[in-house]
C-alpha cells in the first residue's frame, strides 16, 4: 500500500499499481459513470470489493491511497478522476452520454482517449462564465474561441486528495490574456498556461490509458 500520491506518476500509472482486487473495483467505478453518469454508492463498493474473499476497507483504502478515488466523510466517492459525482464547470459529452462532469480541464481532455470516442466538452471561464468549447477525438482536438489555453496550477501541498490540492485551479480560459489576467487577481494560485497542444497532450498522457486491460500507452 502506498502512502500517499507521487508527483512522478499520472492517475493511469497510479491505477496500474493497483492491486488485482483494487484495479477491478476501479474500473468498476469508471465503467458505472460512463454509463450512468453517477458513482457506486458506499455499499456497492464494499460488496464489490469484498469479492474473491478481499477485505473490502483494505482495497477501498488502496483506492484512496493511490489517489484515484477520494471519498467524503459518509465514505461516498467525492472524486473519480476524470469524472465528478458532483457539478462542475466543465462538462463532458458524447453520443448517447449521460449528463458527465469532469474534474478539471485536463480531466476532460483526457476522457476522449480514455473512452476512445469523440467528446464535446462545454466549460465556463472561471469568473468571467465565458464559454470555452472543445471537441476532442483521442489526441486531436478544435477549439472554440481558437485562442482558448488551459491554466494550471502548481503545488508541492500533498497534504490532501488531488480533488482538494489542484482540481478546481486546473481551467480552460478562453485567450493567454484572460489566464493571466485571473492569475493576477488570485496571486495564491501559482501555475502555468497550456497552449492547447500541451494541454490536450496532459490529458492524453494522464488518462488516455486508464481503462485499459493491457499495458500498451494511450
Amino acid at each position: 500500500m502506498t502512502t500517499g500520491p507521487s508527483a512522478d506518476l499520472t492517475k493511469t500509472d497510479a491505477a496500474r499499481l493497483l492491486p488485482p482486487a483494487a484495479r477491478r473495483l476501479h474500473l468498476d467505478v469508471l465503467t458505472a459513470f460512463v454509463g450512468t453518469g453517477r458513482p457506486l454508492t458506499r455499499q456497492q463498493l464494499e460488496v464489490a470489493a469484498g469479492r474473491g474473499g478481499a477485505e473490502p476497507a483494505a482495497v477501498l483504502a488502496e483506492l484512496s491511497q493511490r489517489d484515484v478515488l477520494a471519498y467524503d466523510d459518509d465514505g461516498e466517492i467525492r472524486a473519480a478522476y476524470p469524472f465528478s459525482p458532483s457539478p462542475t464547470t466543465i462538462r463532458v459529452a458524447w453520443a448517447g452520454s449521460p449528463p458527465i462532469f469532469a474534474m478539471c480541464a485536463i480531466d476532460a481532455l483526457g476522457m476522449s482517449a480514455m473512452l476512445d470516442r469523440p467528446v464535446a466538452i462545454v466549460a465556463e471561464e472561471p469568473d468571467s462564465g465565458r464559454p470555452v468549447k472543445v471537441t476532442v477525438d483521442r489526441q486531436l482536438a478544435e477549439w472554440n474561441p481558437v485562442t482558448s489555453v488551459v491554466f494550471a496550477c502548481a503545488t508541492t501541498d500533498r497534504c490532501c486528495p488531488s480533488v482538494d490540492w489542484t482540481c478546481s485551479r486546473i481551467n480552460f480560459f478562453t485567450s493567454r490574456a484572460a489566464a493571466a489576467d485571473w492569475a493576477v487577481r488570485h496571486p495564491d494560485v501559482a501555475g502555468e498556461t497550456l497552449e492547447q497542444e500541451l494541454a490536450l497532450a496532459r490529458g492524453v498522457a494522464e488518462f488516455g490509458a486508464m481503462m485499459r486491460t493491457d499495458r500498451s500507452g494511450p
